[in-house]
């Protein structure tokens, strides 16, 4: 609303200074102190509240140390992270824009799937909360609008790269053919020369026009993505600090490819993908980045508020939509390691303990407890110790991602 405010003052009665909301980088820097603002002083004020309505976590005996003394702590403290991203986006983005749109539908959505997972294990005295199955129907209700929406909305588009790149060592500019924009399911694969894949390709087989069916592979793809990485949250949401801290430094490496992918010079000269309006994500990932960091002051060691499923689920939802969106979704593996690492830790667990006990007639593990986080807790190691670890293995992967910009 800021930014439209200011857009009018800027064009209809010249006000000195007004031009700089039309700069994302300005925006996007604003967004982020408003958020770290917003979650630090009026997230106290959401812990009381929580606190005094006796929204507390119910601790499972897991038989880890200090677990116990968690019983009790606030929860539902995503909620703490949506408004503060919301708020900033509201005030400071270009609110038409398809992105945008698109990010605020998946932080409302998840958001509220989690905060009724959350409700029932409060209020209704259920452990279980959700069912798994209606949280599985809402993860992929969500793909299907993503994935619906980016593959049919005329506003999401690439543009093809020019035939003669752009010469940054002359005085001027220029390009021998100018690229248009096109509707297209192409994507990125990392560490390659030639880096990009379109989905479409995968039923080439079926003969002319297959290209009009390409949503047949797209829309599950996105479903899949969504549902794997929204999960991975969750699993990873079990010791202070760790989902949060996690999140805080994938978000940051998608804002870097959302900021270059949106912008003409700098994807042009790092000869990737050029993806229109897309540089507007980097103000609601910048209050997004700042919402977990202000979080964080509140849910390190030892937490005064957990995030719940509210958050948990927000968090990957988010994540997803918008490597997605920025054509990196194939860097998941690699930017979002961790969370991959704690879902398939239990996949194996429940897998191997299924299978054991059919052959042998009584479950074997292959770590002393699942997700993995929980499985270091046994081993002695205290879980500031482990989110440490684990943030630097997250930077450490931030980083080899950013790298595959230019490393093919």
């Amino acid at each position: 609303m800021l930014y439209y405010l200011f857009e009018y003052l800027d064009k209809t009665m010249d006000v000195p200074g007004a031009g700089v909301f039309q700069y994302i980088t300005f925006r996007s820097a604003l967004a982020l102190i408003l958020s770290l603002m917003i979650s630090t002083i009026y997230g106290k004020k959401i812990i009381t509240f929580l606190r005094n309505q006796q929204v507390g976590e119910t601790v499972r005996e897991l038989g880890l140390e200090g677990q116990n003394e968690k019983a009790g702590t606030p929860t539902m403290g995503g909620l703490i992270i949506i408004i503060a991203t919301l708020i900033p986006v509201l005030l400071l983005t270009k609110l038409n824009n398809i992105y945008i749109i698109l990010l605020v539908v998946t932080t409302l959505w998840m958001g509220t799937i989690g905060f009724i997972d959350d409700y029932i294990k409060i209020f209704k005295k259920d452990k279980q909360g959700l069912k798994g199955i209606f949280k599985v129907i809402g993860q992929v209700g969500l793909g299907l609008i993503v994935g619906s929406v980016l593959y049919f909305n005329p506003n999401v588009t690439v543009r093809e790269r020019s035939k003669t790149p752009i010469n940054f060592n002359q005085t001027e500019t220029v390009v021998s053919q100018a690229p248009s924009e096109i509707k297209s399911t192409v994507t990125t694969i990392p560490f390659t020369k030639n880096n990009e894949l379109d989905y479409a390709k995968i039923i080439e087989w079926t003969g002319d026009g297959y290209e009009n069916w390409a949503w047949l592979v797209f829309i599950p793809i996105v479903i899949f993505i969504i549902t794997a990485v929204s999960n991975g949250a969750n699993l990873t949401d079990g010791i202070d600090g760790l989902a949060a801290g996690t999140s805080a430094i994938s978000v940051l490496a998608l804002g870097i490819f959302a900021f270059v992918s949106g912008n003409l010079v700098l994807s042009s000269y790092l000869n990737i993908m050029y993806i229109p309006n897309s540089g507007e994500m980097t103000v609601f990932i910048s209050a997004f980045v700042g919402a977990l960091i202000g979080f964080l002051w509140y849910n390190s060691y030892p937490a005064s508020v957990f995030m719940g499923d509210t958050g948990s689920l927000t968090i990957g939802g988010i994540i997803a939509v918008l490597a997605i969106s920025v054509r990196k979704e194939m860097l998941l593996p690699v930017l979002c390691a961790i969370f991959f690492a704690e879902n398939l830790s239990v996949v194996m667990q429940v897998s191997y303990f299924k299978y054991t006990k059919k052959r042998f007639g009584e479950g074997r593990r292959i770590f002393l407890m699942s997700p993995l986080h929980h499985h270091y807790q046994k081993k002695g190691y205290h879980e500031s110790k482990i989110v440490t670890r684990f943030w630097i293995v997250a930077i450490l992967l931030a980083i080899v991602s950013i790298v595959t910009l230019k490393l093919r």
